[in-house]
């Protein structure tokens, strides 16, 4: 069990960024769209849960090390290999952008200092941590995960007990299922590379199932909590860029100070993470990835400028609609159980 709950973490710290921590991928996949993003939720956790077990499952029976040959295995022409890492390598640098982004959001929202200085704070971390260690770092987000996880349950349980409002069950808009089918699609794009990262940790090709059926949960009951935190703001929930760190500030006070070391936490490990793949996928020797580094934090501070919400309001659909594809590709490919030899 210890092995299943460990992947799991691992998974989980990989799918709850910025953009589901602050609110904003809720918001923006599936409460916009009025009481049947519920639905929604519950569709795209399974969705996700599904395809993590049919993508671990590919790549522990294939002994799968690397991006390039998971995509081998459903794409045999070597150009439209070539083109899919592209794409890949261009989210993870706007991934790695929208994580800059959401630190100076964070400042400017919450302190009142311009966002640029928030980027710019977290762009120079950054490249201190690029330039020096980012084992340790990454570290960090073993224990981050299990107290974000924690802390949504507990303060959405709190919330369901006090919460008056209602959602309107008029107010639903159409496009919610295919907004619900791209949340999951561009999540499993940057999820890939983490799965394939852990298949020399499963050592029971059994223990696959329950790791998907964990995840799963988890980021159902985690959605739904996050999704009726926003039913209690008292503000439009547009106007925010990041709508949960304002409602637990507002209705929340006792707790605004450990939600905030979270949340900053959470964005500093999953920048580190997001930039040292793309460093590692884009990077031919020392002095291209020093080159790299520099460009990635100095572009970073020009593109926060275009702000956090619309960054992931824009981005994230856009490579979800990319991702649809894969994820078919995947739910369809047949899995085999290889004979072992004892």
């Amino acid at each position: 069990m210890r092995e299943i709950f460990s992947i799991v973490l691992v998974i989980i710290g990989a799918l709850i960024g910025a953009g589901f921590a602050s609110g904003q991928e809720i918001y923006s996949f599936f409460y916009s769209y009025g009481v049947i993003g519920l639905m929604g939720i519950i569709i795209t956790c399974s969705l996700i849960a599904i395809t993590i077990y049919k993508s671990l499952k590919i790549i522990y029976q294939n002994k799968i090390n690397n991006y390039d040959e998971f995509l081998k295995i459903f794409i045999k022409n070597e150009k439209v290999t070539k083109a899919v890492n592209i794409v890949l390598n261009i989210l993870l640098l706007v991934t790695f952008y929208i994580m800059i982004a959401g630190f100076g959001a964070y400042f400017e929202q919450e302190i009142g200092i311009n966002r640029i200085l928030g980027s710019a704070l977290l762009a120079v971390m950054t490249a201190i941590v690029f330039f020096t260690s980012v084992k340790g770092v990454l570290r960090v987000s073993e224990y981050i995960v299990p107290v974000l996880i924690l802390f949504i349950i507990v303060i959405g349980g709190m919330n369901l007990i006090s919460i008056q409002s209602e959602v309107e069950l008029s107010t639903i808009k159409k496009g919610w299922l295919l907004s619900s089918v791209s949340y999951c699609s561009y999540n499993m794009i940057l999820l890939i590379p983490v799965l394939i990262s852990l298949r020399k940790q499963i050592t029971k090709e059994r223990n696959i199932k329950y790791i998907a059926i964990i995840s799963g949960i988890l980021m159902i009951i985690m959605s739904i909590m996050i999704y009726m935190l926003l039913i209690k703001s008292d503000v439009e929930i547009s106007t925010l860029e990041m709508p949960i760190v304002y409602i637990i500030r507002t209705f929340f006070t006792k707790f605004k100070a450990i939600y905030a070391f979270i949340i900053l936490s959470s964005i500093f490990t999953t920048a580190i993470s997001i930039g040292i793949g793309f460093l590692q996928n884009i990077s031919k020797n020392k002095k291209s990835y020093t080159q790299f580094v520099i460009f990635m934090c100095i572009t970073s501070l020009i593109i926060s400028k275009f702000g956090f919400s619309k960054l992931v309001n824009f981005v994230y659909p856009l490579f979800g609609y990319l991702g649809i594809i894969q994820i078919i590709l995947i739910i369809r490919k047949k899995t085999y159980c290889k004979k072992r030899v004892l």
